[in-house]
């Protein structure tokens, strides 16, 4: 793979609010340390992501020491939320899985209801080790996951947005791209590798810490959603659906879960340890 290496990582402390970009991370076992520890839930439990509203994109949370997050968004003032003490859960659905999460104070539901004009509640993944399952379809015994869609990280390539950028240009909506690479919320960039060699990647390490990549990553509305202004778009769906499907599923980027512990940084080698002998389908031209 040449001289391929981190060209950045991005942790996001509460799920689809605004990311943040650090010079490192510890890598846990359901992840990067702090990255989407909390998130929104409706009434039913049900996760609320940028599917629902996009202006969660405008939302930031910065972390605290402790695990706490002081949250900002637009015509909001700062709210500092402290981790919950341990107690009484409340269930969770995160796209099919159901599990616990401790709620928050009841400031913080007050804060980010007002802010979406919506009823939603705060809550926090007090035992990642213990909650939730990484996908059940692709798990190994005991591989477990934050609040993240379905596994503990997602790598991208820098190759491969500027490939699928030259795609937005020559079709009908152009004028969309080029795309930047925070529309795919991805936790590690990778730079120095050609286009689309994620998708045969079934281990790699990233520095000190070796990764298996169980699956390529299924891509939805929330690509479409400028994260700078909340608006949405055609693109890159619309042109992931001519060039990326894979049975039924449009591509973008590797889904990863950690085989050891350790920190990574932007700068660390990346290598290809193992690599898919065919994917889960064949990408249409």
């Amino acid at each position: 793979m040449g001289n391929a290496e981190v060209q950045s990582i991005h942790v996001h402390p509460v799920k689809a609010f605004r990311g943040l970009s650090p010079r490192e991370a510890v890598v846990e076992p359901w992840g990067l340390a702090g990255d989407r520890r909390w998130t929104l839930i409706d009434d039913g439990g049900k996760v609320v992501t940028q599917r629902e509203e996009p202006r969660l994109a405008l939302a930031a949370a910065e972390p605290l020491a402790g695990g706490g997050v002081r949250l900002s968004a637009p015509g909001r003032p700062p709210l500092t939320v402290a981790v919950p003490e341990p107690g009484a859960t409340v269930p969770v659905s995160v796209f099919g899985t159901e599990f616990e999460a401790v709620p928050a104070a009841a400031a913080a539901h007050a804060w980010c209801s007002a802010y979406l004009r919506a009823e939603v509640r705060l809550v926090h993944m007090d035992d990642p080790a213990g909650r939730r399952p990484v996908d059940p379809g692709y798990a190994l015994p005991g591989e477990t996951v934050s609040f993240a869609d379905g596994f503990p990280l997602l790598v991208t390539t820098a190759a491969s947005l500027d490939a699928l950028n030259a795609l937005i240009s020559e079709g009908d909506h152009a004028h969309e791209g080029p795309l930047p690479m925070n529309r795919f919320r991805p936790n590690v960039v990778v730079a120095g590798t050609e286009a689309w060699a994620e998708d045969h990647w079934s281990r790699i390490r990233i520095g000190e810490v070796v990764f298996r990549a169980p699956k390529p990553s299924g891509r939805c509305v929330v690509t479409t959603t400028d994260q700078d202004t909340g608006l949405r778009g055609r693109e890159p769906l619309r042109t992931l659906a001519r060039h990326r499907r894979v049975d039924g599923r449009l591509i973008f980027g590797q889904n990863l879960v950690p085989l050891s512990a350790g920190t990574i940084r932007v700068g660390d080698p990346v290598s290809v340890l193992g690599r898919r002998i065919s994917g889960d389908g064949d990408l249409v031209a």
